[in-house]
């Protein structure tokens, strides 16, 4: 019964860095796309010409950079602290789904929040939909430590768990792995 002391693995800054390289990519081909179609669309259409649609293009490339930037930020400006799950709740929703043929259904799914008070005392949610297993992992009074450079919660106490979270990319893991499957980051056990 302890926190890990392997988060401080370098596996883990090494996620951290090809996260962020992913995203800068991803977010760059798609703002070239978004700049290059609408440029050939202002080339192309009586509807709007260049420049105009060159700027929206512009536009919603620079949306997909600014994006890239502030999640990159996000991972950079997390702080760990400690808490305790103070309480958890199910709440049964519904959202109205379209068929296509001017036809609708109702979509009824469940939302699981676990509920954590850090040492100041601020609260927060985990919260998962259609899916209970994270609901299921924590119990009220488990004490927990969030690692705010990787956005992820580890339970100090895994002594009766069969199951762990890979603190990396959140795979669901067998509690005997060493690794991740998924991402091949140390298990936090």
């Amino acid at each position: 019964m302890s926190y890990s002391e392997r988060i401080n693995d370098p596996a883990f800054t090494r996620y951290i860095q090809n996260t962020h390289r992913v995203t800068w990519i991803f977010s760059s081909i798609i703002a070239i796309v978004a700049i290059v179609g609408f440029f050939i669309y202002g080339q192309t259409s009586t509807e709007m010409d260049n420049p105009q649609a060159l700027y929206i293009g512009f536009g919603i490339g620079g949306m997909f950079l600014v994006i890239a930037l502030f999640r990159s930020l996000g991972y950079r400006k997390g702080k760990t602290w400690d808490g305790v799950i103070t309480g958890k709740d199910v709440k049964e929703k519904r959202v109205k789904k379209y068929t296509g043929d001017n036809d609708y259904y109702w979509d009824v799914y469940k939302v699981y929040n676990v509920f954590v008070q850090d040492e100041q005392g601020k609260n927060h949610t985990i919260r998962t939909e259609r899916n209970d297993t994270v609901y299921k992992y924590y119990k009220v009074g488990d004490k927990v430590r969030y690692h705010g450079g990787l956005h992820t919660y580890e339970k100090f106490d895994k002594s009766h768990d069969s199951i762990v979270f890979c603190n990396a990319c959140a795979t669901l893991n067998d509690i005997q792995n060493e690794v991740c499957t998924r991402c091949k980051c140390p298990l936090l056990k």
